[in-house]
């Protein structure tokens, strides 16, 4: 992990090698920056999110020589406290929303991105690639809540 910018500001700038670690370490930074700004509410939904965005960069995003950077950026409104997540890689692949099949291993990234987050997107970047991101607030953490209560119904109607 290279660290460019962390401040008080609200916003933190980190690069990534694609070695194994890197989601592991990418996620413990976003806590440390959630739990410092004060928006722990979040936590759940904004972790998965950065760890299915950050795992597509490593696998589609891969350009030699390039690091893969990661911006978290605080967000304070009427909705509450919440963070955007932005992915950013030097590959012009673009992911795409799909729905994957009942039997194949990948390819659920996105859906559960879309899902979660209240919004994300794809732009453009000042030089190559493009930046993949979204936008956790108090929305997409009662998503996720509301999808771990109705899991436990379900696994309690099972037993």
């Amino acid at each position: 992990m290279n660290a460019d910018t962390e401040d008080n500001s609200g916003v933190v700038v980190l690069r990534w090698g694609y070695g194994p670690r890197a989601v592991g370490e990418a996620r413990a930074e976003l806590r440390k920056a959630l739990a410092s700004w004060g928006a722990t509410a979040v936590e759940d939904a904004a972790i998965l999110v950065l760890s299915e965005l950050l795992t597509n960069a490593q696998r589609y995003g891969r350009v030699p020589g390039r690091d893969v950077e990661t911006r978290f950026l605080r967000l304070a409104g009427d909705g509450g406290e919440g963070v955007r997540l932005e992915v950013h890689d030097a590959s012009s692949l673009r992911p795409r929303l799909r729905r994957a099949a009942p039997f194949e291993c990948e390819g659920r990234g996105l859906v559960l991105v879309d899902g979660v987050a209240d919004r994300w997107g794809v732009v453009d970047r000042n030089g190559p690639g493009k930046a993949v991101w979204a936008e956790c607030t108090a929305r997409a953490a009662d998503v996720l809540e509301g999808a771990a209560v109705s899991a436990n119904d379900q696994a309690e109607k099972g037993s």
